[in-house]
């Protein structure tokens, strides 16, 4: 099993779609594949779930989730019916492994563990209750299941990317072609070798997915040019802007289902066949 984190503290650089278009490829390709979404926002759970992964004025949160796997995590959640005491609760919910809150999607192979808008509410508990190596060492039984995990992560460098961070074996870094990127880039990279140092020293930084990238433009390739220069990895297959990415995310269908053919797709598939290339 590969687990990898797809990770950018700047907000709107695409981690969701490359999380989901990644790991649909990874499905089509015949690996067992799963999604884990940290995001409160709940873009990718939202894009290969649906409607039924939409919060609106007649249906709640998608349930369960990984705020409930974290609530179970807290023992916050109180069990109704026979076992009413607190000890009798913390017991069953521990026995609980993390796929109790995993959903199938309608794709082969493809399954995602939900976000919740509400995860910051727990932030704090987890964080003074030490719970940052819990979503590791549940994720680990999973290895009998799934070939590869992705894990879509906020904007932010908080406790939910810690632990990200900690469950990974490898970070990839979604990268808009603008100068701001750039500057934010530094802050990134000192982020996840600070916790390679601290927490998970098998972290590897995989490379940087260059994202809405226009090759006709100067900018973009004075900054890509000047990253390789900075000899920081880079893959060398681009995302390139295209509407048919909105497209995608109205119909909930990956790239690799609603247009297989389109450049944009193709391009996703030599990043994917990059990336899988690379492993050791």
């Amino acid at each position: 099993m590969q687990t990898r984190v797809v990770f950018n503290q700047k907000g709107g650089v695409g981690k969701s779609s490359i999380t989901v278009n990644l790991a649909a490829l990874s499905a089509q390709h015949g690996l067992k594949t799963l999604i884990i979404d940290l995001d409160p926002q709940a873009n990718s759970s939202q894009y290969v779930l649906g409607e039924e992964a939409v919060i609106t004025a007649s249906q709640g949160v998608l349930e369960p989730n990984i705020e409930n796997y974290f609530q179970d995590v807290l023992g916050v959640k109180e069990q109704k019916g026979l076992i009413g005491n607190a000890l009798g609760s913390l017991l069953k919910t521990r026995s609980k492994g993390l796929e109790s809150y995993i959903h199938h999607t309608r794709f082969k192979f493809l399954d995602v563990l939900p976000a919740s808008p509400h995860l910051g509410a727990l932030e704090h508990a987890l964080e003074s209750k030490h719970k940052i190596y819990k979503l590791r060492d549940a994720i680990q039984p999973l290895a009998a299941v799934y070939d590869r995990i992705y894990i879509d992560t906020p904007p932010a460098f908080n406790f939910y990317t810690l632990s990200a961070l900690i469950a990974a074996d490898r970070v990839l870094i979604p990268f808009d072609c603008d100068v701001f990127s750039r500057r934010a880039l530094q802050t990134l990279l000192e982020n996840i070798l600070e916790t390679q140092d601290d927490h998970n020293d098998r972290l590897e930084v995989e490379g940087i997915i260059v994202n809405q990238f226009q090759a006709q433009a100067k900018l973009p390739r004075e900054v890509v040019a000047a990253l390789k220069a900075d000899q920081l990895p880079v893959f060398d297959a681009m995302l390139p802007p295209s509407i048919m990415m909105k497209e995608s995310h109205q119909k909930n269908l990956p790239l690799v289902y609603l247009a297989p053919d389109h450049k944009l797709t193709q391009a996703y598939l030599a990043l994917f066949q990059e990336i899988e290339k690379g492993r050791g």
